[in-house]
């Protein structure tokens, strides 16, 4: 816990109070009605001071599965995969939107663990990517910086406002410098995507996504019940979609599309793509997958095979998939 500098008096008083309420319940063991007795409160005020402790982030909580209680199916998935996963409980009721916020809630506490101070984190915008920045809890960083990985223009828009309010969301949690990607998501033609390659402007940016420390996406698939925001607001167009299907495509990651074995090389659409080629992407230190949804399941073979994922936050549902295979 670490208190944030205040620039209100009562907003400082508050925030010392959440701070030594967290502490007694969180370290001391105290019960509510302990610590309303020891900060002359009422308990129902040590529970709104608890509340705000975790929502302002003085607060991060993490639930960790002992080793000995992981099914014997899921650790053969993370052994065999060389992934931790993360499973976040989901009932069978819920619908494919509500499944989707539940699970970027989890990413977005997970998250905090793994982005510090001196750190550079990708971001690859889409439906998932956009859920878990909903969710963000503020942890002050220093020397941080998050970087667009692919660009987000297509014919009918700029694409500007939907990357850069997801990017922004992620920026002011973490106190980073935002650093965006100002190109389309797919170009025309090859040609003109290898010539901008060129000049030292966007040069500048693909060397920062070079060299970051952590890499967030989603899965992206023609294949789901819910298509990502790629396959439904104007980025791909009918002589696309054919493309994808006579190169069997499963799914994609920042723009980059796959097949079910993993492999992208010869896959043209990639040509045109703005994405960072995944053999690039499967050299960073921690790659982050957030999956939700039984119809996401070839995209997220594909990228396991792929070998895209360390660290893979999953619905029950979803991965109970993997456990049959």
């Amino acid at each position: 816990m670490r208190p944030p500098v205040a620039e209100h008096p009562a907003a400082s008083e508050r925030v010392r109070d959440a701070l030594r309420a967290a502490h007694l319940y969180y370290m001391q063991d105290l019960t509510m009605e302990a610590i309303a007795a020891e900060l002359h409160t009422s308990r129902s005020s040590v529970s709104r001071l608890i509340s705000y402790a975790r929502e302002a982030g003085l607060v991060e909580i993490q639930v960790k599965t002992p080793a000995e209680r992981i099914s014997t199916a899921l650790q053969r998935i993370q052994d065999k995969h060389h992934v931790t996963v993360h499973v976040v409980p989901v009932p069978d009721s819920a619908n494919e939107v509500d499944r989707l916020e539940r699970v970027g809630m989890s990413a977005a506490r997970i998250l905090n663990q793994y982005f510090d101070s001196n750190m550079t984190m990708g971001i690859a915008w889409g439906s998932t990517v956009s859920a878990v920045s909903r969710h963000l809890q503020p942890k002050v960083t220093h020397n941080s910086q998050i970087v667009q990985l692919n660009g987000a223009a297509n014919t009918r828009t700029t694409g500007i406002v939907y990357a850069s309010e997801i990017m922004s969301r992620f920026g002011t949690a973490y106190g980073a410098y935002v650093q965006q990607f100002p190109v389309p998501a797919f170009f025309d033609d090859p040609a003109t995507k290898q010539v901008l390659w060129r000049e030292r402007s966007i040069r500048r940016v693909l060397d920062i996504q070079k060299r970051m420390d952590v890499a967030l996406f989603g899965l992206g698939t023609p294949l789901s019940d819910v298509p990502g925001h790629v396959y439904t607001s104007g980025y791909l167009d009918e002589q696309d979609f054919q493309s994808l299907t006579a190169s069997h495509v499963v799914g994609d990651v920042a723009t980059v599309f796959y097949r079910s074995d993993g492999s992208s090389s010869d896959v043209p659409m990639n040509l045109r793509s703005s994405g960072p080629p995944l053999d690039q992407l499967a050299r960073v230190s921690r790659r982050i997958c957030v999956v939700s949804g039984k119809s996401r399941m070839p995209a997220l073979r594909g990228a396991l095979a792929a070998h895209l994922i360390t660290d893979l936050i999953v619905d029950e549902a979803t991965v109970h998939g993997l456990m049959d295979d």
